[in-house]
């Protein structure tokens, strides 16, 4: 049987976060967690994290080795472009400077016209661009350098088209693997992390920030690779074709850097608190939409309101502060680019005057001026959603590096013939360190025993039980199974020998058949009706106008509290368990029903050794060993006569139930 749901309990003594909803509130007998208001915690440094979010793509070495050759044979053929289509200029402008100039002559003639003519500056033009009077555009050379850069282009879009194929299944395989990473982990995580943690909070880092991760990863990376090699190519381009230009467009990336690195030191503890309001907040939303009825009966709907619209500004300011500040980045980096440009213009237009270079690598530069400063923006605007995804990659880190669970034993004992034999020995325990809950208690319940618990609220009823499940650690003591301690079983192993029906009910979203066969998927459409029929599901299911494929929504609103109850219970009975723990199982029954569960419950408790926690003591009148419990400690034990006959906590409890008065103040329920 697959392990049970755990009870959703406060630890004795505890009290739910009055800010929270009931319905969203505590888990399974752990701490209370913080409410939303909480601060949020403290972010890890961006670079280890960006570290180890890209070292998760480790794995995919050789593909990733396939997006760079791709990316650097793209950005070199689109880096090539601009020189090639500079070369068409000069064409262009050789010819019609050609036309101007006499036909029949030389170029060195004509440069030495223009010289005698005291036009130094056309005649270093005419020699360094090749003119040939008289002559026009060369048309065919023209169209060979323009087929030239269409090719290199078309070729160098291939490229990174298949660059971004590439990437996108590494990213998306290496996402895929994070969220069964994180799933897994989820598994070993033991059960006090998940009293500390809002339902909501976990979903959204399991959901929402995986996905931004994912959406950050695939549009960075490619454009990130990219945007460098293009800085490097144009760069060595530039320096080609005009090193003092390039040194007037070198003085743009210290500055550009710069202003980058200062607002992006302001940008990421912004995002790193909108990611933490929005977890909240889906918290609030989550616990609402859950316990609305309760909402609505306690007229709370104008404060939970409030307390949603108080956690949404909070979002809200924390987005637009993240969000406005890195969007500073973008225009901060164009207003560069274009002082960049404006004066690579002049200083360009000033050499071609005076012949020093040609206006095919004026235009050339300029292209490639404009291709320095757009990747050196690109980047810039990528500081927002880089540092948005790696915001999101500390919060799923923090689920990865959260303590697990005690490893499974490397040498597990296992229960050959199972009897269902508990004894507790001198055990003690406690949900927080400075207050004792159970100490030094020791008890053995028999194989076929039906072992009841009862006590006041928070006396540790539950927790006991847990214990024996393993949702717990001991601080002292042991319990074994059948002579075998339980930490030297697989945890998977204990469960599935323990049958479990909570006072909470806990249906998953399938048939009614699906629901019964969870504790055993192997089992006969006969055994399962059997066990229908053996626990009354039988009778209300035949009115269904699906039967036993009636399917359960995710509440289980289409069938009524104790239909809910009755199915956890034909659950437990088809598993066959040899221990079965029945927390208050029948309290969402009627009267009749409960008799019918009764009878059910001692044919499902015969040759099994039982647990049943019970505050209706008309439920265990017939067991054969009834422990009282109160503030963690074991005050009576014996059958119900016995007990009645000691006059004790027990008594005076059966007293305040079976007569019209309440405990008074000199029959308190407490320790003798």
């Amino acid at each position: 049987m697959s392990a049970p749901v755990v009870p959703k309990k406060n630890p004795p003594g505890e009290e739910p976060t009055p800010q929270r909803l009931p319905a969203g509130g505590q888990r399974g007998g752990g701490p209370s967690w913080p409410g939303p208001g909480m601060p949020a915690e403290r972010s890890m440094s961006f670079g280890p994290s960006a570290r180890r979010l890209l070292g998760r793509l480790r794995p995919y070495r050789l593909p990733l080795i396939g997006v760079i050759a791709l990316t650097v044979l793209g950005v070199g053929l689109n880096v090539v472009g601009p020189r090639v289509l500079g070369h068409a200029t000069n064409l262009i402008f050789a010819g019609v400077l050609g036309r101007q100039l006499e036909p029949g002559t030389t170029t060195e003639a004509a440069a030495a016209a223009a010289r005698a003519a005291g036009n130094d500056s056309f005649a270093d033009i005419i020699t360094r661009m090749g003119v040939v009077p008289g002559a026009g555009i060369d048309s065919s050379a023209l169209a060979r350098v323009l087929l030239l850069a269409l090719a290199l282009y078309v070729a160098a879009s291939l490229l990174i088209w298949g660059q971004g194929w590439l990437l996108t299944g590494i990213v998306q395989r290496t996402v895929h693997r994070l969220r069964e990473d994180v799933a897994a982990k989820l598994n070993r995580l033991p059960l006090p992390y998940f009293d500390r943690q809002p339902r909501g909070e976990l979903l959204s880092r399991v959901t929402n920030d995986i996905d931004n991760i994912s959406v950050s990863l695939q549009q960075t990376l490619s454009q990130l690779l990219t945007a460098l090699l293009t800085v490097v190519g144009v760069l060595a381009m530039m320096f080609w074709i005009s090193p003092l230009l390039a040194l007037i467009a070198l003085v743009a990336v210290p500055l550009s850097v710069l202003v980058t690195q200062q607002i992006a030191k302001r940008s990421q503890p912004r995002f790193v608190a909108q990611w933490t309001h929005t977890a909240e907040l889906n918290g609030q939303i989550e616990e609402a939409f859950t316990g609305h009825e309760l909402v609505k009966v306690f007229g709370r709907q104008r404060a939970v309101q409030t307390s949603f619209a108080a956690k949404n500004e909070e979002l809200f300011q924390a987005s637009f502060g993240a969000q406005f500040i890195s969007g500073i980045i973008m225009p901060a980096m164009m207003f560069i680019g274009n002082l960049s440009y404006v004066a690579i213009a002049v200083v360009g237009g000033l050499r071609v005057a005076s012949g020093t270079m040609t206006l095919g690598d004026v235009q050339a530069f300029i292209q490639y001026s404009r291709q320095f400063t757009q990747p050196l923006t690109q980047l810039a605007a990528m500081t927002n959603l880089l540092q948005s995804g790696v915001a999101s990659a500390e919060r799923v880190f923090a689920v990865l590096d959260a303590e697990e669970q005690a490893p499974e034993p490397t040498s597990p004992a296992h229960l050959t013939a199972p009897r269902g034999r508990v004894a507790f020995e001198h055990v003690s325990f406690r949900y927080n360190p400075d207050e004792p809950l159970i100490e030094d208690l020791s008890l053995v319940a028999e194989p076929g025993q039906t072992v009841a618990i009862v006590g006041p609220t928070g006396a540790g009823k539950t927790t006991l039980v847990n214990l024996v499940l393993r949702f717990y650690e001991l601080n002292a003591g042991r319990i074994t199974l059948d002579g075998v301690d339980i930490t030297g079983l697989r945890r998977d192993d204990l469960r599935g020998r323990i049958g479990m029906v909570l006072q909470d009910t806990w249906l998953f979203t399938g048939t009614i058949r699906e629901n019964i066969a969870y504790g055993r998927p192997d089992a006969t459409e006969e055994e399962i009706l059997t066990a229908a029929r053996a626990t009354f599901v039988d009778r209300f299911v035949r009115s269904l106008p699906d039967g036993y494929d009636t399917v359960i929504d995710e509440e289980g609103s289409n069938i009524s509290a104790g239909e809910r109850q009755l199915i956890t219970i034909a659950r437990a009975f088809l598993a066959e368990p040899s221990l079965l723990i029945l927390d208050e199982a029948t309290s969402s029954v009627d009267t009749r029903t409960e008799v019918l569960l009764q009878r059910a419950m001692a044919a499902l408790r015969s040759d099994r050794t039982s647990f049943v926690i019970a505050h209706r003591l008309s439920t265990i009148r017939d067991a054969d060993l009834i422990l009282m419990m109160v503030d963690g400690r074991i005050v009576e034990q014996g059958t119900h006569d016995e007990l009645i006959a000691a006059d004790g906590p027990y008594a005076g409890l059966h007293r305040s139930q079976f007569t019209q008065g309440q405990p008074t103040e000199s029959e308190p329920i407490s320790a003798p």
